[in-house]
């Protein structure tokens, strides 16, 4: 009985946060997404081949058509070439199509799956990927400092703007007892357990409604629950046993809401930051909501950090997964690896910055050589 009653503390202070955040929703926030290895820069193109994956269903899909059209019109340029995805194909062929198009720039209308997919097709290559956030989430546009309210503005910085290069980063998920297996590419958050359950269990109906709202009630319904064992290794190290509810893997932290989940994620500094969350009852759900809303430094036992460029987790009983928040299945081994500085993206010419714990680019790279042992 104490322990629901806490689940209704945590839900009333969910509720809080929310209206809170509701009143200070025009302030611009401060954040630490830094560029640790360098600077953005011009692309220098005086004209641009311009190619645009975009979902059709997403609301505001013919707006953003016509505004990218009027912009390459205004510019000179010859018209863009536009690619729509389908509920078979979420934007694979389409951004194959237009690599082989010679697009200097696609541009990706859509939500967080949308950007995923592309992103995995044009890692790796000097095509820049710029964003037009049409989804729910919009994780990746947060964390590039974009202001997802304004598609106008994010147009004018997809075909105008700087850019720079990110990490992305893999997950390879196998069901040992289905024989089933894949990988999935991700830029913001994956997880495996409490968390995956959340993402695929979240009302559509208010997701539309309220838009990413909805994952709290959904994360309140799923607070109960037991702890389940799983074997962690980082970077090939020896594995060691852990009891966990959920253990996410940070590229970069910001989420809707304003919230900087993991401040010290950094988009572009060739690691991953990996967070076990492992709370008994309410009271570590409690102690973990606090830590991230006040954002103070305490360490918890029930919320661990690490930093790693490779991770394997292992299981005997199949655990969910998620993937910038979309499903991805059932797995009893999760590997994750980074891959630093492989995408370019288009960006703000000055995003907001700030010192970084040891101040500036070389000390950040040098967290990269800190210790990543298990306790």
């Amino acid at each position: 009985m104490r322990d629901w009653l806490l689940y209704l503390v945590i839900a009333g202070a969910l509720v809080f946060a929310v209206s809170s955040w509701w009143g200070v929703r025009r302030l611009k926030a401060k954040h630490t997404r830094s560029a640790v290895w360098e600077e953005t820069h011009n692309p220098g193109l005086v004209r641009q081949k311009v190619a645009v994956v975009i979902n059709p269903i997403k609301s505001r899909s013919a707006e953003a058509r016509v505004l990218v059209e009027s912009a390459c019109l205004a510019a000179g340029w010859e018209a863009p070439r536009f690619f729509e995805t389908t509920a078979e194909d979420p934007g694979f062929s389409q951004a194959r199509a237009a690599v082989e198009y010679g697009a200097d720039v696609v541009l990706v209308g859509g939500g967080d799956g949308t950007v995923r997919v592309v992103a995995d097709v044009l890692a790796h290559t000097d095509i820049a990927m710029g964003l037009l956030p049409l989804g729910t989430g919009n994780l990746l546009a947060r964390n590039v400092h974009l202001d997802i309210g304004d598609l106008h503005g994010c147009v004018e910085i997809a075909l105008f703007g700087h850019q720079r290069f990110i990490d992305t980063a893999r997950m390879r998920v196998e069901n040992a007892r289905t024989g089933q297996s894949a990988d999935h590419a991700f830029l913001v958050i994956a997880g495996m357990g409490m968390d995956a359950e959340v993402v695929g269990d979240t009302n559509d109906g208010l997701k539309k409604a309220v838009g990413w709202l909805a994952y709290t009630e959904a994360g309140v319904r799923h607070l109960p629950g037991r702890r389940k064992r799983v074997s962690i290794a980082l970077d090939d190290q020896p594995e060691q046993s852990r009891k966990i509810r959920s253990v996410l893997f940070a590229n970069c932290g910001l989420i809707p809401g304003g919230i900087d989940f993991i401040p010290q994620a950094m988009i572009d500094d060739g690691m991953l930051d990996v967070v076990v969350m492992s709370p008994r009852s309410a009271i570590g759900w409690l102690a973990m909501y606090w830590k991230i809303v006040l954002k103070h430094k305490r360490n918890l036992p029930v919320m661990t950090y690490y930093r790693s460029g490779k991770i394997v987790i292992k299981c005997a009983e199949p655990m969910p997964t998620q993937v910038d928040g979309d499903p991805s299945g059932e797995a009893t081994t999760v590997t994750v690896r980074v891959a630093p500085r492989s995408l370019l993206v288009r960006v703000r010419e000055d995003p907001a910055r700030e010192e970084l714990p040891h101040g500036g680019g070389a000390a950040g790279k040098s967290r990269s050589s800190q210790a990543r042992h298990l306790p």
